[in-house]
């Protein structure tokens, strides 16, 4: 596994650390087949970061907040492979974890979003060994395996933990002289756009009932988050567990419209999967990273 050299860079709302080629080649050999397989699903790490649906008293509002009982429309999957949608895989202390993400449009062709809690402990240090396996599936890696050269996340994220902002951007290195961009595509993205609207989101759910090794995708009408009351994160109905942490959120049905959001956490027992609200401090974090 390789070993972090840099030390992590604070401006502003953005936060980024350094990756030497060194280490993004270590990070490229780690992650074999059967290491992908075995991976953790990442939304262990951000377990300790929402509240319960028991909430503290505040004026006008109750106690408890039952659990929220949607009319879903149903998660679909697993579903064929998708080019730029795929699985982040990163080690802390020792362990391999996967999360999912997506290659975005951006000035250096070479940027992937995913959550924020898939790079970094929020508050912590930047995990090891991160690369994207675009259109991953059942250990296959077909457009190969990008190794992060730089991560990017918001500072709300590196140095409080905070779920409201929880996503990153990871600037991968180029495979055999090429972007990213230019061999699996890349989305749109969007900020600042109103609440309630229409998602459909993808990933890769790990935790069960699924396994981790096909692509799946749930959507519907985003709602606020009744539970941890005060965020401004928004929810859609979904299936989906934890594996699926920072896969994709696009605006309308299916994959083609523009990224407004990644997964990012939800309930027990609640079929609902939340969204930080992109606006503009996450806005100047994708800036920092597509110019980077």
């Amino acid at each position: 596994m390789s070993q972090a050299t840099a030390e992590p860079v604070s401006n502003g709302d953005v936060s980024s650390t350094a990756i030497s080629t060194s280490e993004a080649q270590a990070a490229q050999d780690y992650w074999t087949p059967e290491r992908m397989k075995a991976a953790i699903p990442g939304d262990s790490l951000v377990a300790d970061k929402v509240a319960g649906p028991t909430v503290q008293p505040q004026t006008g509002l109750p106690t408890t907040v039952p659990a929220q009982q949607p009319v879903l429309r149903a998660t679909s999957g697993p579903l064929t492979p998708i080019s730029n949608i795929g699985k982040v895989f990163f080690t802390i202390n020792g362990s391999g974890y996967v999360c999912s993400g997506n290659s975005v449009n951006s000035t250096n062709g070479s940027t992937v979003s995913t959550a924020g809690h898939c790079m970094n402990e929020g508050p912590g240090v930047y995990y090891k060994d991160f690369v994207f396996v675009p259109a991953y599936e059942n250990g296959a890696a077909p457009y190969g395996k990008w190794p992060a050269r730089t991560l990017i996340a918001t500072s709300q994220w590196v140095n409080n933990g905070d779920i409201n902002y929880d996503t990153g951007f990871a600037v991968v290195s180029t495979l055999n002289g090429k972007r990213l961009a230019d061999v699996v595509g890349a989305s749109g993205v969007a900020f600042n756009q109103s609440r309630g609207l229409n998602y459909t989101a993808y990933g890769y759910p790990a935790a069960a009932p699924y396994d981790g090794q096909r692509l799946w995708s749930c959507a519907g009408k985003a709602t606020n988050d009744r539970i941890n009351s005060g965020n401004t994160t928004q929810g859609i109905p979904c299936t989906m567990t934890g594996g699926s942490s920072g896969g994709p959120w696009f605006i309308g049905t299916g994959s083609n419209g523009l990224q407004n959001s990644v997964n990012s956490y939800g309930y027990n027992g609640v079929q609902m999967m939340y969204g930080p609200y992109w606006g503009t401090v996450i806005q100047n974090t994708y800036k920092t990273a597509a110019a980077a």
